[in-house]
């Protein structure tokens, strides 16, 4: 399925060439029905590119699973994986099986009749939420400003702005601009995408401490474990980084290295909710915070039954899948009574829909 998106979205990675902007998203869904009639079901996505790659790795392994008992998640996840193991345990091949892994939790927690945070134990009923969508460099910095008022009207806590342009200043004016906008007491987060290098970081960290942050996102490379660690112990604003891992050791790397204060899997990219799991109790068990990236439909969840209080990333942008809404009040995201995720796909997802695939049990 391809969600094309309103207007193209530029990051720092696209002001300085590297990537170009996004113009859509691709995502696969899986909908696994069970002999007894019971569904769920569950996607992963993929930016600018991965999406055909995702979807044909995912037929070639969905059969693993057919006829198996869908109580079974974790030996099911282990069938899926070992079933493309010839290409790796990381990437684009543990991200096809991230959309069945979602499918078989929210089929779990549908057939007990509980919202699927509730089946996993949940510790609170709504998670503080932030927007991110309106901060994007593509978008002047007056838009900015009435994208962050809007944001906060209709109830969300927090306000992201992307960083990492290629002149520092104009980074520092905008988040001045945006502070002043919304107040010293409303969170406020920057996301630099992976841009600065080590110095560039550090002397951009201790110019924005003075602005409250809530974090700074991902300001090195994703895999620069060592870097993220020094400039975390260097800077009173916390560090914040993971989206880009894909899978639960790259994400034990980064825990055992101390490498940040609040950790951010994304379940899809990890390969679903099975190792999303895996990794939320090593956070846990280190004292990280948690928030997770993107997905929120399927992170707020994840995020409300997680120990410590946790964040969850407000998009708009997968809305027009799914013909229910998440309720957004007073600064925070609140599970419905819905079971499982609480979401079914809309007529226009299906119309959005490219290919398809059945795969039938032969029994």
């Amino acid at each position: 399925m391809h969600l094309p998106l309103a207007a193209p979205v530029s990051d720092a990675k696209v002001l300085t060439g590297v990537q170009r902007p996004m113009t859509g998203i691709a995502l696969l869904f899986a909908e696994i029905t069970t002999r007894d009639g019971h569904q769920g079901i569950g996607f992963g996505y993929a930016k600018r590119a991965g999406g055909p790659g995702q979807y044909a790795h995912a037929r070639e392994i969905a059969p693993a699973v057919v006829g198996q008992d869908p109580s079974d998640i974790g030996r099911l996840w282990d069938r899926l994986v070992w079933a493309g193991a010839s290409v790796g345990r990381s990437g684009l091949a543990i991200q096809a099986v991230a959309a069945l892994d979602i499918a078989l939790w929210d089929l779990k927690a549908r057939r007990a009749g509980l919202p699927l945070a509730k089946l996993l134990g949940a510790f609170r009923d709504s998670v503080r939420c932030y927007n991110t969508s309106g901060g994007f460099l593509h978008t002047p910095v007056g838009e900015v400003l009435d994208n962050a008022t809007a944001s906060l009207e209709r109830g969300l806590g927090g306000i992201k702005i992307k960083v990492g342009q290629p002149d520092g200043a104009a980074d520092l004016e905008r988040v001045a601009a945006v502070r002043s906008r919304v107040g010293d007491a409303v969170p406020l987060m920057v996301d630099a995408n992976q841009q600065w290098d080590r110095p560039t970081a550090l002397r951009l960290g201790r110019a924005l401490e003075g602005f409250g942050l809530t974090w700074i996102e991902e300001p090195l490379d994703a895999y620069d474990h060592e870097g993220h660690a020094a400039l975390a112990a260097a800077l009173d604003t916390p560090v914040a980084t993971g989206e880009m891992l894909a899978g639960a050791a790259e994400h034990a790397a980064l825990i055992e290295a101390r490498a940040c204060d609040i950790v951010q899997p994304d379940a899809p990219r990890v390969g679903g909710i099975t190792p999303f799991l895996k990794v939320a109790a090593l956070a846990d068990h280190r004292h990280l915070q948690l928030a997770p990236h993107f997905a929120m439909e399927i992170h707020l969840h994840l995020a409300a039954a997680y120990p410590r209080e946790p964040w969850v990333e407000h998009f708009e942008w997968l809305e027009p899948l799914f013909n229910e809404r998440t309720e957004i009040r007073d600064g925070r995201m609140h599970l419905s009574a819905r079971p499982g995720l609480g979401i079914t796909l809309s007529p226009q997802a299906r119309a959005w829909t490219r290919e398809t695939c059945l795969i039938e049990s032969p029994d």
